[in-house]
């Protein structure tokens, strides 16, 4: 199977804009998310709305394609890139992986755990988790902007929820953590190119609507969602303080 990268890199944040051009370690964060996946599949390309994030993408020997600004999600763009990189060489995809732009420090072994959903032929899209783990904390657990997944016997999803799923009637909450292996969603999806393009055409569902989860519409719909464990804990970059955490993330790891 042949699997392209495609890392959504929008200018305009409400928290943080300019993201992707905020320096990490002397480096564009959009650089580093680039570095990371290049290599580690077939070919890897930024999609952005922006010039300055296309310029500097080509100035460090990046691929990037322009898309446009009105798009509502990262798929939607994705969409758009890996449509007009058909168009323009001629080369089909099986797998279109979405790579969120400020995720600095994804590992290849997340990309590998990704990619091994599809050995699976029933698997329209792939996604990842993390177990939570007792150190974590009940507040952890309980964050509402960390969603929660329920994995069937073949590793797929069946729910997707800010809530905590599932509930353990009968046992106390301070004892959840110890009592079952509750999943934190990772944000990575991974599409067949057919399903990107299914997907991005589908209105928004009444479930997604209610918890504001995308991969909720595609559940709504049918579409089986493969999910690699992972027990790599990155650092996502919604803020400034999150730039300082990551900043010095990446200064341990260097010390290493």
């Amino acid at each position: 199977m042949k699997f392209i990268a495609i890392i959504p890199a929008r200018y305009a944040s409400t928290r943080f804009p300019a993201k992707p051009l905020a320096v990490l370690g002397g480096k564009p964060v959009i650089q580093r998310v680039y570095e990371q996946v290049a290599g580690v599949l077939d070919d890897a390309v930024v999609a952005t709305d922006d010039e300055r994030i296309y310029d500097a993408v080509r100035a460090f020997g990046g691929k990037v394609e322009m898309t446009s600004p009105d798009h509502k999600s990262g798929t939607d763009r994705c969409r758009e890139a890996y449509d007009k990189i058909c168009a323009r060489e001629g080369v089909a995809y099986d797998v279109v992986v979405n790579v969120q732009g400020d995720e600095p420090f994804i590992r290849a072994s997340q990309i590998e755990a990704l990619k091994r959903c599809f050995d699976n032929p029933s698997t329209d899209i792939a996604t990842l988790v993390k177990p939570f783990a007792e150190s974590d904390g009940l507040a952890a657990l309980e964050n509402p902007n960390s969603p929660k997944v329920v994995l069937d016997a073949e590793s797929h999803a069946v729910y997707f929820s800010r809530s905590v799923i599932p509930y353990l009637r009968g046992v106390d909450r301070s004892e959840w953590l110890a009592k079952h292996t509750f999943y934190k969603h990772i944000g990575m999806y991974a599409f067949r190119a057919d399903v990107l393009r299914e997907v991005t055409s589908l209105p928004q569902s009444t479930l997604e609507k209610a918890e504001s989860l995308e991969q909720l519409r595609w559940l709504e719909n049918g579409y089986e969602i493969g999910v690699g464990i992972s027990d790599v804990e990155t650092i996502g970059i919604d803020t400034p303080e999150d730039l300082q955490r990551a900043e010095a993330f990446l200064a341990a790891q260097n010390h290493k």
